[in-house]
């Protein structure tokens, strides 16, 4: 799913033009952004909690080549679905 065919269904499920749907989306994606900038962590009840996770410098290798690769530290984005998420996808799975 793309991020236009979430604006058209949220669209059409709350009665706010297309325009309006993108905007809002937009500020709630750029808020999310902002603050894993500022290292604070984004807890949206029900859906899950975004986080900064340090990464330290490491070797590693090229499965293509088996050529060693240094990576370097980095700080990386993270998601954890909540509870209940996990649940409602479990059931589509189990099913």
């Amino acid at each position: 799913m793309t991020k236009q065919e979430i604006v058209n269904i949220v669209s059409q499920s709350s009665g706010l033009t297309k325009i309006e749907t993108e905007t809002i989306m937009n500020g709630v994606m750029e808020t999310i952004i902002s603050s894993l900038e500022k290292n604070e962590r984004v807890e949206l009840r029900g859906f899950g909690t975004f986080g900064i996770k340090h990464r330290m410098p490491k070797k590693a290798r090229n499965p293509g080549t088996g050529e060693p690769v240094y990576l370097p530290e980095r700080y990386v984005p993270t998601f954890k679905p909540s509870k209940l998420m996990r649940n409602r996808v479990d059931k589509l799975i189990n099913k």
